[in-house]
């Protein structure tokens, strides 16, 4: 398996950022072909510490890092890239890996 992380930070305004990702952004990575799982959190981000200087995460699976690789690739995956800028006004960080059992 292969995933993508996508670390948001804090948005200007929350509320444009949920609103955005909610009707625009999901749907277009839920096209992204080869996508096996979409995940992502719900409430506070927190550490061993206490809170996280991260706003929001998506976790996308795909079968294996050549699938990710082409599916970022692909138009739905372009499309789903360029659209983060439209929303994403704390940054963002995309994560990608191999997994294997531990």
């Amino acid at each position: 398996m292969a995933k993508l992380i996508a670390t948001y930070g804090t948005p200007t305004d929350p509320e444009v950022f949920a609103a955005h990702y909610e009707a625009v952004h999901a749907p277009l990575a839920r096209r992204i072909p080869g996508l096996q799982a979409f995940e992502v959190s719900e409430g506070p981000i927190m550490t061993p510490a206490g809170p996280s200087d991260a706003h929001f995460i998506a976790i996308l699976t795909f079968a294996d890092m050549a699938a990710l690789q082409a599916a970022m690739a692909s138009p739905e995956g372009q499309a789903a890239a360029a659209d983060v800028a439209n929303f994403a006004t704390g940054g963002a960080t995309l994560t990608l890996f191999a997994t294997r059992p531990g």
